[in-house]
């Protein structure tokens, strides 16, 4: 596989809370500049019509990424729909967030929730925003099989890019330095903490090029995604990967569909 094993800081249980929300902030900015929350629409858009499904299971939601808005440009089509957000180290000041807000058909699991052995009570299309990567291949696996044996359709999306020279790939580190401080003033909701650890003591910067590089290094390539399907597709259950391109970027997706 050309996917690295390496690690994100944010990955870890010790790294500070405050940190965390604040790099999970930053990515959202970064969404938004990409435009990718017309793309993860039409992407589960099409899932959800053809499968009849009027739930979305969101896996390894974090802070909730682009899915609150993605979730209501979908009401619009599908006023029904109710989205779950999970997570297998829920943050309960951001599920506390979501549940008081009480935005019907909107809710997060304030119990951890293991992506590689969803509740069979949450039946759904599954979806993992810019969360694969994270997996090493036996957990990936799991994930992937988890899906074909419930029966259930899950949608992986990508933003980050493998498809670089290992070597050319570490040039994100000073960029992502950069970026870091041009967007923080973006970020909503702005919190103390976002400013000062960006600004007066910049580790935030530091973190967030670090992550934002070797998660292009621990994205799955097209070929790394056969490799973990081998056996996986067969009458019951097909699998569909694609890189979608829109202008000057592109995103490695993988959909998969119970044939029933």
């Amino acid at each position: 596989m050309k996917r690295s094993n390496l690690f994100e800081f944010e990955d870890f249980q010790w790294f500070p809370n405050i940190w965390r929300k604040s790099m999970t902030r930053l990515i959202v900015v970064v969404h938004k500049m990409f435009k990718t929350e017309p793309v993860i629409t039409n992407l589960i858009d099409e899932v959800l019509k053809k499968s009849n499904e009027n739930r979305i299971v969101d896996l390894c939601s974090g802070s909730g990424g682009p899915m609150e808005d993605v979730f209501k440009n979908l009401k619009q089509q599908h006023p029904s729909l109710i989205l779950t957000m999970t997570d297998l180290y829920p943050n309960q000041e951001t599920v506390a967030s979501v549940n008081e807000f009480q935005e019907q058909g909107l809710e997060f699991v304030s119990e951890p929730v293991d992506a590689a052995d969803v509740p069979a009570v949450l039946e759904g299309v599954r979806t993992m925003i810019c969360s694969f990567h994270h997996m090493p291949p036996k957990v990936a696996r799991e994930i992937l099989e988890n899906a074909k044996s419930a029966q259930q359709p899950l949608v992986i999306f990508e933003l980050s890019d493998n498809s670089f020279p290992k070597l050319l790939a570490w040039t994100a580190f000073p960029v992502n330095i950069i970026l870091c401080f041009f967007i923080t003033p973006f970020v909503r909701p702005m919190t103390w903490y976002q400013l000062v650890f960006t600004y007066l003591i910049p580790v935030i910067p530091l973190f967030y090029a670090w992550d934002g590089a070797v998660s292009n290094l621990r994205t799955y390539t097209e070929d790394d995604l056969d490799e973990l399907l081998k056996g996986l597709d067969d009458t019951t259950y097909t699998w569909k990967k694609e890189v979608i391109k829109q202008g000057n970027n592109k995103f490695l997706t993988l959909v998969g569909m119970p044939s029933s």
